[in-house]
């Protein structure tokens, strides 16, 4: 078989066996396929000892497969002449701005949604270390940068996300083997403290007025704009009323599609590329939500499957910016530090007080991790004592005391 780059792209990982599939098209050239879906190229060829050996030509999401038979005519006649192709150690002497804008950056252009974003925090935190081969890298420089960081009042949760951006860059690095050392791997995290004040959610009077403000707001458009038909004035209403019932993030919402929405089931799927951890997730959602939406999709003018459930009035495109809007919305309502993300952190406490397991509550906010969930643990003392009622003894009414009394005498 001659191995396409479709091929290649379409080959699906076994999850109980690593695989190798042979390019009948060129003596020597092999795809791996790991069992987590890693696939790199191979050269396969006698040495000048006659002895079967290998040279790693690179991984397939950088190489296509043309190029790949190219470097295996090239090394093939690097062997014919008795030279050696073994690939040497790679060096740590690269430097970091050179890795950064011309070879990690094109890769996440093309793979990452969100690559402006990271791109950005990249550049802003550690353009300083660029003009720097990895090699001089060291945790003492780093720890000197978050020190002063902290010291300006930047908020440890920011410079954690910001560390974590690049050890993902240089590890990726050393998966693809450019260099093999990632000096700031055992950097410690910063101990978030300050995460813990930012957890706000509304007290029922505060829902109230919220949505009180919203419906104001809609009378002064339709008032403005002589508007008479529809449910809603335009996407704000409908766009926080769905975010309070589902907790989905600002970004991941004004991305979603109609097709994203299946009415039957009451299911919503993020896809990986506008959800922050990366991966497609379906959430349910209840039927104020459901109904919110149908409501919204009656009297929107694209109701195309491709088309953004909630597009900019001005540009058509997504939504990027709502702070102005919201801030107006806020102060009708006289609610003071809300943002829009904390529309999610309500949705989430609301289901902890009123007796939502945290394991479901993660899956519902499609966090990969438990500790991001156990910040919202304290809004449920009661979980803890319907837990530990789980060992009662009693039996028919009967008190543990009365009943063991009995038995013993």
């Amino acid at each position: 078989m001659r191995l396409t780059q479709t091929i290649v792209d379409g080959f699906k990982p076994n999850p109980d066996k690593k695989q190798w599939i042979r390019d009948d098209s060129i003596k020597g050239l092999k795809l791996y396929v790991g069992k987590t879906g890693a696939k790199v190229w191979y050269y396969y060829y006698r040495d000048a000892n006659g002895k079967m050996a290998s040279r790693k030509l690179g991984d397939a999401q950088l190489l296509t497969a043309a190029q790949a038979r190219q470097m295996v005519k090239d090394f093939g006649g690097k062997v014919v002449r008795g030279e050696n192709i073994r690939k040497e150690k790679p060096s740590d002497k690269i430097i970091l701005g050179v890795f950064m804008n011309d070879i990690y950056y094109p890769f996440i252009r093309r793979t990452h949604k969100s690559h402006e974003k990271t791109i950005r925090s990249l550049n802003a935190n550690f353009a300083k270390f660029f003009p720097k081969t990895i090699e001089d890298l060291t945790i003492a420089a780093f720890e000197k940068w978050r020190a002063a960081r902290l010291d300006a009042g930047i908020k440890a949760a920011t410079l954690n996300r910001a560390l974590a951006g690049l050890k993902a860059a240089l590890n990726w690095g050393i998966k693809r083997g450019l260099f093999d050392q990632n000096p700031i791997q055992h950097m410690d995290r910063t101990p978030e403290v300050d995460s813990k004040h930012i957890l706000r959610f509304l007290t029922e009077d505060e829902r109230n007025r919220l949505e009180i403000a919203l419906i104001a707001r809609e009378d002064r458009i339709r008032r403005e704009t002589g508007q008479t038909t529809g449910e809603f004035a335009d996407y704000l209403r409908p766009a926080a009323l769905v975010a309070l019932n589902t907790g989905i993030r600002r970004k991941t919402l004004f991305s979603l599609l109609w097709s994203d929405v299946d009415f039957s089931t009451q299911v919503v799927t993020l896809i990986g590329e506008v959800s922050k951890n990366g991966k497609v997730s379906r959430v349910p959602i209840n039927d104020d939500a459901a109904d919110i939406l149908k409501s919204w999709h009656k009297q929107s003018p694209n109701k195309a499957p491709d088309a953004l459930i909630f597009p900019s009035p001005k540009t058509g495109g997504e939504i990027v910016e709502i702070k102005t809007a919201w801030r107006k919305i806020l102060r009708d309502a006289e609610i003071k530090s809300f943002r829009w993300h904390d529309l999610r952190h309500d949705f989430a406490s609301q289901l902890v007080m009123k007796g939502t397991d945290l394991n479901t509550v993660r899956e519902l906010l499609n966090h990969s991790d438990m500790k991001m969930t156990q910040r919202y643990a304290h809004l449920s003392p009661q979980s803890k004592l319907n837990a530990v009622q789980v060992l009662n003894r009693r039996t028919k009414g009967n008190k543990i005391i009365g009943r063991i009394r009995k038995a013993v005498g």
